[in-house]
């Protein structure tokens, strides 16, 4: 076994720390910059390493124990070893380091915090546990102290043998009807992929029509509806599909989103259960949603009931290519667009036609703030500028960076 004495220099996108042996960039986990460690490779790649810490030589000051006693068992958190005020400082210059090395010049970014504990409101289980780091490996977990209440009170009484099997999601909060929801998976994995790999004669031979995948979606009559209390507003959604995790920070960003707009027109790209345009609604006589999940969709309608608003179940690409230029001459151009799409970033065709819409402000949301400078970059370099940029610690004890960025046109 090889082991190396090295200095952690910084910590970089994903939680890693960067050290170099010989020039040659190591990343590190579970480390804090300025740590002094002897470490042991356990991935070589041509242009760096991945190592483990095997021993703290010298530890930083901003060190702390652990509030779990399944950190680095469990899958989930990677920054519980920091102290939580350096967590954020943290990830406010990895925020920063990107847009910069993107090109784009920014103004001091603020954050949006809430509890470092007690917030996650969305689990997902496998076998009623979770899954390991890095490993297929079966943690079985009965406290987690980034749940919620409500979520641990169901881990406490609910013992592992009783669980259900497979893959399931819990949403729970104090402001949900019900206060807590189990989603199981609809559909086996490997039915889905076995459907896939059918020719079309054999999926016609087959005679179902295609499985739905993990968590893909809902029809109407198969719904698991969660409704909770935002900001005085009550918004539904599917327990089995996408929704925040950190209630207390989401009702701190959605003031931020709609904050300074006002007019006409406002296009919510990317929408899902619609939880944006039901504010947007607010200060705009008519809303536009985009969202390819028609599940989604389906809630998106509910909770616009009775609020002036078009929807459209198509990717953002789609409605680029096939319904904005008729749409805009329906209805006259947009005041303001609300962006919160996949880590992906935004798709080719929904950045190009942006760029070129002459829209005169952009709120764009991000679960990916790398892919988020790429798409900032183009839009400065169409005559954007960043009038204002926040970091949302919605996954506190985590790397998990999201971020809110105000554009307008110059």
């Amino acid at each position: 076994m090889d082991l190396s004495s090295v200095i952690a220099e910084k910590m970089v996108f994903g939680g890693s720390c960067l050290a170099k042996i010989d020039n040659k960039n190591v990343f590190i986990p579970f480390a804090v910059p300025g740590e002094k460690l002897e470490i042991e490779i356990t991935k070589s790649y041509r242009d760096y390493d991945e190592a483990r810490v095997k021993a703290l030589l010298e530890s930083s000051p901003k060190r702390v124990q652990p509030a779990c006693p399944l950190y680095q068992k469990c899958g989930g958190c990677n920054m519980m070893h920091i102290g939580y005020e350096y967590q954020v400082e943290l990830k406010t210059r990895i925020l920063e380091e990107l847009m910069e090395r993107a090109g784009v010049a920014v103004p001091k970014i603020q954050t949006v915090l809430g509890s470092p504990l007690s917030y996650r409101s969305r689990f997902q289980l496998r076998d009623g546990g979770m899954e390991g780091r890095g490993t297929n490996d079966l943690v079985p977990i009965n406290e987690c102290p980034v749940a919620v209440p409500e979520i641990n009170e169901w881990l406490k009484n609910c013992p592992m043998q009783e669980r259900p099997k497979g893959r399931g999601l819990l949403f729970g909060h104090k402001k949900a009807q019900p206060e807590l929801s189990l989603a199981l998976e609809r559909e086996a994995r490997g039915e889905l992929k076995a459907y896939k790999k059918m020719s079309a004669k054999e999926k016609k031979k087959h005679g179902k029509k295609r499985p739905m995948g993990r968590f893909e979606g809902i029809s109407q009559n198969e719904q698991r509806p969660v409704q909770i209390e935002l900001c005085g507003k009550k918004i539904m959604f599917d327990a089995q599909g996408f929704f925040q995790s950190n209630i207390e920070v989401l009702e701190k960003a959605i003031p931020l989103v709609t904050q300074g707009l006002s007019g006409k027109n406002a296009l919510d790209l990317y929408s899902g259960a619609g939880t944006f345009s039901v504010f947007l609604a607010d200060v705009f006589e008519n809303v536009v949603m985009v969202e390819h999940n028609r599940g989604a969709l389906v809630f998106a309608e509910r909770n616009m009931a009775g609020k002036a608003h078009e929807s459209y179940g198509i990717s953002g690409a789609d409605f680029v290519k096939k319904n904005v230029q008729s749409l805009v001459e329906r209805i006259g151009n947009f005041d303001a667009v609300v962006v919160d799409p996949p880590r992906s970033g935004m798709e080719k065709e929904a950045l190009d036609w942006l760029r070129s819409s002459g829209v005169p402000a952009i709120k764009y949301l991000s679960c990916n703030p790398s892919t988020q400078a790429r798409d900032i970059k183009a839009l400065a370099d169409s005559g954007y500028k960043i009038a204002d940029i926040r970091l949302l610690d919605f996954y506190p004890q985590t790397s998990h960076i999201e971020s809110l960025l105000t554009c307008v046109l110059a």
